[in-house]
């Protein structure tokens, strides 16, 4: 799209009174429910105390996915890695986020995931990015999502107001959430080390 289209249909926006529906971060992106990516029925129960003060970015080192149908793959494989190798009642996290630039629902906003450890899963919410981001970078529409989801976890009580973004590795001895990511995330105005 040429940027004289995209400045026309921004000041159509403009002009129709939609910008701040553009600009309000409060405002959840799609996520995609268990249902839609087939996940197996959770045998989960204990809940978070929310708001939670903590969100623990992570990796699953594995293949991206760049496409919905490879991003469901992906979900459906760390899910059952996670409940029958791993033993644990769902997939870990509470959302997984697709190349794509979608969000995955993994236990969600209610649920105790397991991800960083004993200490840390009962007071965070934990993200994973699906791939591996060592050596390369989440695309930006993947990276967008992630923000979303927190503004979205703040504006519906799950997070709270002052949250903190922390790296897998800054909980745990790990490489998670790879070099390239680690860096993006310490960016963030959220991070604390």
């Amino acid at each position: 799209m040429s940027r004289f289209c995209v400045l026309l249909a921004w000041a159509f926006l403009v002009h129709l009174g939609l910008e701040e529906a553009q600009q309000d971060q409060s405002c959840c992106g799609p996520i995609v429910p268990r249902r839609e990516w087939k996940a197996l029925a959770s045998e989960c129960s204990q809940k978070l105390d929310l708001p939670v003060r903590y969100v623990v970015v992570s990796h699953t080192a594995g293949s991206p996915c760049n496409t919905p149908a490879l991003c469901i793959q992906q979900a459906q494989n760390v899910q059952h890695y996670h409940s029958r190798t791993q033993g644990f009642c769902d997939v870990g996290y509470n959302f997984l986020i697709g190349e794509d630039g979608l969000v995955y629902e993994g236990r969600g906003w209610n649920f105790k995931g397991d991800h960083t450890g004993r200490f840390w899963n009962p007071m965070s919410i934990g993200i994973t990015f699906m791939g591996n981001y060592m050596e390369r970078s989440p695309p930006p529409r993947a990276l967008r999502a992630a923000r979303s989801l927190l503004a979205c976890g703040v504006a519906q009580g799950a997070l709270s107001p002052n949250y903190e973004v922390k790296g897998h590795r800054d909980v745990q001895k790990t490489l998670s959430p790879g070099d390239q990511l680690y860096e993006i995330i310490r960016t963030w105005p959220d991070y604390h080390e």
